[in-house]
Formats: C-alpha cells, structure tokens, sequence
C-alpha cells in the first residue's frame, strides 16, 4: 500500500513562493510519476505537474513559474511555486502512479 505524505504550502503575498514536498512510502510497488493536481472552489481539477524518470510535464497555467523536481531521497519530489497569483489559490493534491511488484503469467502447453 502507498502512502503519500505532503507537506509545504501556506499563505503567501502575490508574487511569492511556496515549496511543496511529497513522500511515498509503503513496499510492494514501484513509482512510474509523482506529481500534483490543485481543486480551487467550483472549478476543475487540473494538473499542476508531474515528473518521471526521464521527463516533467506541468499545466499551462504554471508553466515558467512551477519547478517540479526529484528529492534527495527515493521517492520524494518538489514543486517550486514562484511569482504566485491568486488565481494559484487550491487545494494541491499529491499524486502517484505507481506499478505493483508484477504476477508472472507463464502460457505455456
């Protein structure tokens, strides 16, 4: 089982930054992309950012001002939030795709 753990955020001034953290924990399951959606009151879930192993991808609204990043320890990522507006003001939601350890299918006569 996954457990995703967040933490950062806060109130802050237009036009300054927040950091958000997020850890996954458990065993069994492997990582394929971490990232973050955001739910502000009467809109739609939208994504904010997410990274795998070899790429990052973020919503067009944050795009040059949210940096997604790799944390130091396994399965921890970042997302810088610069030059914040009020429109950014959500409710972010880590996320995680993961994969399970695998069941071995064998057809075979």
């Amino acid at each position: 089982q996954v457990q995703l753990v967040e933490s950062g955020g806060g109130l802050v001034r237009p036009g300054g930054s927040l950091n958000l953290s997020c850890a996954a924990s458990g065993s069994g399951f492997s990582i394929n992309a971490m990232g973050w959606y955001r739910q502000a009151p009467g809109k739609q879930r939208e994504l904010v950012a997410a990274i795998t192993r070899v790429s990052t991808n973020y919503g067009d609204s944050v795009k040059g001002r949210f940096t997604i990043s790799r944390g130091n320890h396994e399965n921890t990522v970042h997302l810088q939030m610069n030059s914040l507006k009020p429109e950014d003001t959500a409710v972010y939601h880590c996320n995680a795709v993961v994969a399970g350890q695998g069941s071995q299918v064998t057809v075979s006569s």
